[in-house]
């Protein structure tokens, strides 16, 4: 095989067309399809252990009352920090149906990979939920359900109002060139840890509609199911519109900002000292 081809398959690129028509397994072993199958593989990993950090915090903390609620506000924001640059270089790190409608919406990804990739988070959200249960034997007042305290329409509009903000972050920081984009993970997590102190109270701060779908399958409790996909989906859509309604200039980044970010000015420093 020649340099350049193998170059191509290392970055996921199609070679030359094979002229043996008589292979069956010619598609299935494409670079294309690999590469499908990995980002489908880190968004089901992803999402598995975010629910089961996030909502194992719930669980332990409702059944020995140890974490407290600032620490399950901790734990959301630290995993899916953890998790977002562990697989973002792969998938792009996702983990929410809602996150990835809205960005087939906006044209950051393609609409065919959608149901693969809402898929794979509801599967990882289901099994993340099942070795819960088997790991802590989990009682009703245990749960760990998204789960509401104030009316449906107050929880609908929480879940609203904090995936705007979550998705209009999310769209900043990662579709913007001019954002900082080595500081993604952390801006996202924080972000997400906020929101939970804030809506957690109130409607549980699902923001996710694999995180409140898993947990619901597998613990047979669908009340109130409605409120975590229609709030999340409907949030995200708008706080990506919000975004994109105004990140558009034709200013260049030395225009809109008199002083450049510690973490650009490290990187220009250190490529001229390259040079």
């Amino acid at each position: 095989m020649a340099d350049d081809e193998i170059t191509k398959l290392e970055e996921g690129q199609p070679g030359r067309k094979s002229t043996d028509t008589s292979t069956s397994t010619a598609f299935c072993t494409s670079p294309e399809v690999v590469t499908l199958l990995q980002k489908v593989a880190a968004e089901l990993l992803g999402t598995f252990f975010i629910i089961f950090a996030g909502c194992g915090a719930v669980a332990v903390n409702n059944h020995y009352g140890q974490v407290t609620f600032p620490g399950v506000c901790v734990t959301w924001g630290l995993i899916v920090m953890a998790m977002i640059y562990a697989l973002g270089h792969i998938s792009g790190a996702h983990f929410n149906p809602a996150v990835t409608i809205t960005f087939a919406l906006f044209r950051h990804f393609p609409y065919k990979h959608v149901p693969l990739y809402i898929v794979a988070q509801v599967v990882g959200s289901i099994m993340a939920s099942g070795v819960l249960c088997l790991l802590l034997e989990i009682r009703p007042a245990d749960s760990f359900v998204s789960a509401r305290s104030g009316s449906p329409v107050q929880a609908l509009v929480m879940e609203i109002v904090v995936t705007f903000l979550f998705m209009f972050v999310i769209s900043g920081v990662c579709t913007d060139h001019r954002a900082v984009g080595e500081l993604a993970g952390f801006v996202i997590g924080m972000t997400l840890l906020l929101n939970v102190f804030v809506a957690g109270p109130v409607s549980g701060a699902s923001m996710n509609p694999a995180r409140s779908l898993g947990p619901a399958i597998v613990l047979n409790d669908y009340e109130g199911l409605w409120i975590y996909i229609v709030g999340p989906i409907v949030g995200a859509i708008l706080g990506g519109g919000a975004y994109n309604l105004i990140r558009f200039t034709d200013k260049p980044l030395s225009e809109l900002t008199k002083s450049s970010s510690f973490l650009k000015a490290g990187s220009s420093s250190r490529k001229a000292s390259a040079g």
